[in-house]
């Protein structure tokens, strides 16, 4: 029977350790709720797309909706592959009762899932918790405050099959700091990386290099999007800016979301593209 039993585990592992790169779903998770200057509160949602490959869309509406209404709460239409933390939030109006949820409710590849959200004390989070979950992870340095949007991008209007200019800056307190390093370090840790390092080993590498970097992401919209650059390299010190052509497949209204990070803090800026079809 023991023998039985440990064949079971072993299967049941193995189906957990299974990197499915399509086919499977997307679900909602909800991160927290946050106090606002104001005395309003927010709820922040992120998800997981199971795919390592697939990005999924999903447009707002039956299989894509927030409870109780506005159905359009802010949310995603293009899931980007595996974990995406603290995508979104939701600003609740102040007479919000303490006891009442917000439901985001996903349904692809056949299932449906619901992130439910409520302002429970223990879910109340802050910078020091995002800091915690996000980028490269560890203690929020002391005073660090998230980088700040200098410009970006007005609405645009395009027709197909031109492109695009979508250009953002960004801004930041130096924190956290660069550590030091010996003499040889860097070039060390460099020589160390596998060259068949996954995309998730690379980015986190890349997280841990000081300063603030920034990419760009398709957040909303019908089609294949291809960004030409999609981020710029890691910048400490000085102003961020990335100025990047954008590709459409399809007509319809984009969101593109620039994402800054100090490696411990996000920020976000989203530019939307109007894409006409091609004249005839």
């Amino acid at each position: 029977m023991l023998f039985v039993a440990l064949l079971a585990v072993s299967a049941d592992s193995a189906r957990a350790q299974i990197r499915y790169s399509s086919g499977q779903n997307a679900a909602p998770i909800f991160e927290g709720w946050q106090k606002g200057p104001d005395g309003t509160v927010s709820m922040v949602f992120g998800y997981l797309n199971r795919n390592f490959e697939e990005e999924l869309d999903i447009t707002v509406g039956p299989d894509n909706h927030c409870e109780p209404a506005p159905v359009d709460c802010g949310q995603p239409t293009h899931f980007l592959v595996r974990r995406q933390r603290f995508v979104f939030k939701v600003v609740l109006p102040k007479d919000w009762p303490k006891d009442r949820k917000l439901l985001w409710v996903l349904t692809s590849k056949g299932r449906t899932d619901t992130a439910r959200g409520s302002l429970v004390p223990e879910m109340e989070i802050d910078n020091g918790t995002i800091a915690e979950n996000a980028g490269a992870g560890g203690v929020l340095a002391e005073g660090n405050q998230p980088p700040q949007v200098v410009k970006g991008s007005g609405p645009q209007t395009v027709t197909l099959p031109d492109p695009a200019t979508i250009t953002v800056s960004f801004s930041d307190d130096g924190l956290p700091k660069p550590r030091p390093r010996p003499e040889g370090a860097a070039a060390a840790a460099t020589a160390a990386v596998p060259p068949d390092a996954s995309p998730e080993v690379l980015e986190a590498l890349q997280n841990r290099q000081p300063g603030v970097r920034v990419r760009w992401v398709h957040y909303r919209g019908p089609g294949k999007v291809t960004f030409n650059p999609s981020k710029a390299p890691p910048v400490y010190g000085k102003v961020v800016d990335l100025t990047t052509q954008v590709t459409f497949s399809a007509p319809g209204t984009y969101v593109l979301r620039a994402l800054a990070s100090d490696s411990q803090l996000e920020t976000m800026y989203d530019a939307t593209v109007t894409v006409q079809p091609a004249r005839r």
